[in-house]
């Protein structure tokens, strides 16, 4: 009788699913697209799936409650459900501010992994007073920040001080999920 060996399928590893987070004018948007690049995965901008009213209120000085932020938090959920379900690995810049937040999110991806860049008031105050494309006022800094709940270690973030050059913090970034065992190197 003669067999034949059968051969494990050939399989990519996992692709990351990443969520950069943090208070306004952290820099989300700017290492969480920059990740993405060097990851070779989707980015999707947080602030893209703010229904209008949620951009009109915090156009206006109106901080955003729990109620206004669940249907944003939920439609994340469903794009890093996406993500998962294809097989595809995304980072997500999303402010994901209180850990119910956060839990929402995993409920899209359970396997999501935090990147909390934090920073001082000033200094988020500063760049937002800098910006002028964005409808985020340096006015809601303090409600933001009142707000936060800093990810906890149970949660395992990545946590990276938003003073630090860019670059500086795609390196710690890159080399913590390296040292998990994420990525997407062959």
């Amino acid at each position: 009788m003669t067999t034949t060996a059968s051969r494990p399928a050939s399989r990519q590893p996992p692709r990351p699913a990443v969520v950069v987070m943090g208070a306004a004018g952290a820099g989300k948007s700017r290492i969480g697209s920059a990740l993405a690049a060097a990851l070779d995965v989707r980015f999707i901008e947080g602030d893209a799936f703010h229904p209008p009213a949620n951009v009109a209120m915090m156009a206006a000085g109106i901080p955003l409650t729990d109620a206004t932020r669940h249907g944003w938090l939920l439609a994340l959920a469903a794009e890093l459900r996406a993500a998962r379900d294809a097989s595809h690995g995304v980072v997500l810049a999303c402010s994901a501010l209180k850990r119910h937040y956060r839990d929402l999110l995993r409920g899209g991806d359970p396997t999501i992994r935090f990147v909390f860049l934090h920073g001082d008031a000033s200094l988020l105050r500063d760049r937002l007073g800098r910006r002028h494309d964005h409808f985020m006022p340096a006015t809601l800094i303090d409600d933001q920040l009142d707000t936060l709940e800093p990810p906890t270690p149970d949660e395992q973030p990545i946590v990276c001080d938003a003073a630090n050059a860019p670059d500086v913090i795609l390196t710690q970034i890159m080399t913590a999920l390296g040292a998990a065992g994420e990525g997407n190197d062959p």
